[in-house]
């Protein structure tokens, strides 16, 4: 188990603040409304529920809308929505995948495939990157919940199979620890180790790259924003990348 590979969480590099809140609730929202309609509306009942509730509450969502989520998807109201996966390359060679929940399938394939095409990528075809990546389970905390090796012996003892701890340096980069679990122990494995570490800040099935690869210099700033755009968009749920940028290259960035 790598307790001690630093992971750099370069998806979270400007603070969570910087996004519109409003936005990062809609998308909670409706994957809150998709995981009640799949399953029981009860979190205790439906994991996927129950992750996407705590995905909401470590933003601060406050309790009425994840109650209005749910009531709509009990009473079989809003929008249907369906799962979509896009893959693709961005700038120097890096895999990207990108996951939806769309009411639109055209409209959200149109908007991934102008974002890869307007920030120096292309849009492949089903598969074309997924076979560089692992399907698994991830569970998120905050570095604050404690040292590498706490976190290290409550995941061994809980089941897991990784993680993946970066301590931070500051408000800007506050660190994370990234606990890797095969996906049919996901929710097993989480329910251990709210017991030692309390409610994760995530809990969800992931994209985990088989190999990193490392981005340049001049390719980082264009890679980065279309991410960035990606992830702007209203149907983008998560993006994924094999990508691996330096502190060095980071700083430069500002």
């Amino acid at each position: 188990m790598a307790g001690h590979s630093k992971f750099k969480n370069i998806m979270h590099r400007k603070g969570a603040q910087d996004k519109k809140r409003s936005a990062m609730f809609s998308k909670l929202s409706r994957e809150i409304t998709v995981a009640a309609k799949m399953g029981m509306p009860d979190p205790d009942m439906n994991p996927r529920l129950r992750a996407a509730v705590n995905a909401a509450k470590a933003q601060s969502m406050p309790k009425d809308n994840i109650a209005r989520a749910i009531d709509k998807a009990s009473k079989g109201e809003g929008d249907n929505y369906e799962e979509v996966r896009y893959e693709g390359y961005g700038p120097g060679g890096v895999a990207i995948i990108v996951e939806a929940l769309t009411d639109n399938r055209n409209r959200t394939a149109t908007n991934v495939r102008t974002a890869f095409a307007k920030n120096g990528g292309n849009l492949g075809a089903s598969g074309a990157v997924s076979h560089g990546f692992e399907r698994l389970g991830l569970i998120e905390y905050p570095a604050k919940v404690g040292d590498e090796e706490k976190v290290l012996e409550a995941a061994i003892e809980a089941g897991a199979d990784d993680v993946e701890s970066d301590m931070g340096d500051g408000d800007e980069n506050p660190g994370s620890h990234q606990i890797w679990v095969a996906v049919e122990n996901l929710h097993e494995v989480a329910r251990e180790l709210e017991k030692t570490l309390g409610e994760a800040e995530g809990v969800k099935l992931a994209w985990k790259p088989n190999m990193k690869t490392e981005v340049s210099a001049d390719d980082a700033a264009t890679l980065l924003k279309l991410i960035d755009v990606l992830e702007d968009d209203d149907d983008v749920q998560t993006v994924w990348g094999n990508y691996d940028i330096s502190d060095e290259v980071m700083e430069a960035l500002g």
